[in-house]
């Protein structure tokens, strides 16, 4: 069996659904990172692969209402004559269907209709849910995984830290705005205060490249996502395959 098939990955699709939950608790868990319990008869039933999936957040208009779209054979359709939700896309940081609750980590960046949300959200108030509509599952058999993201990855990464056996070898660098904004994640984790020296790229262009087959799971800025993937591929001779990187935002 060729390496590739020893670690395919399977992508899988789910239903697309579209719900209406209430937030149960927020949870400041550093001065620009808050958590969002979520809950409501809506979430049953759902279903997140991976933990890179993404779902659609949408939030309320200025007359507080979530007008959501329902799925045509074209497309989302927005309710006609009433302002669409601004909608953004998150990761599902956990859900547990015991307690029906879903958490969503939202970084506070001072701008947009998420953060602007999650700077005043209460409990009590309503949030639309849209998916996942798919996951990419990475397959549990490498000899070792390399997580590297900004503040916008560390719900994948750390969803990521507790779902898999504690035995697996991982390596983490993640890219913080402060010191302040350290969180206490499942395994240890090389932090890189932005603008300073070195810097997580820098980090990431010296990194010995562990001993066996490693997947290497990059999360940042979109441009920079690319120019991640490229060092990896083309100046570090890692196997494509064995790669990925997601731009998780976009500048500008």
């Amino acid at each position: 069996m060729s390496a590739t098939e020893r670690h395919a990955i399977q992508r899988v699709r789910h239903e697309l659904k579209m719900r209406l939950l209430e937030v149960k608790q927020v949870t400041r868990l550093t001065p620009h990172m808050v958590r969002v319990t979520l809950t409501g008869p809506d979430l049953a039933g759902f279903v997140s692969a991976s933990p890179d999936d993404h779902v659609k957040l949408f939030f309320p208009v200025e007359d507080g209402a979530i007008n959501r779209p329902t799925m045509g054979p074209d497309g989302p359709v927005y309710p006609e004559g009433l302002t669409p939700s601004p909608a953004r896309d998150y990761t599902p940081r956990r859900y547990d269907a015991a307690s029906n609750e879903l958490d969503i980590d939202f970084v506070l960046h001072g701008e947009g209709p998420a953060s602007t949300w999650a700077e005043s959200v209460k409990v009590g108030d309503k949030l639309g849910v849209g998916g996942p509509r798919g996951s990419m599952v990475i397959p549990d058999d490498y000899d070792h995984y390399v997580l590297v993201g900004d503040e916008t990855a560390l719900p994948a990464i750390g969803r990521w830290l507790e779902e898999m056996p504690s035995s697996t070898p991982v390596t983490v660098l993640a890219e913080i705005a402060s010191a302040d904004e350290k969180q206490s994640l499942r395994r240890d984790v090389r932090w890189f205060v932005r603008g300073e020296s070195p810097s997580m790229d820098e980090a990431i262009a010296a990194l010995p490249i562990p001993a066996g087959d490693t997947f290497w799971w990059v999360a940042v800025e979109s441009m920079r996502a690319r120019a991640l993937r490229s060092l990896l591929v083309e100046t570090r001779g890692i196997d494509k395959d064995w790669v990925k990187a997601t731009g998780y935002w976009q500048a500008g």
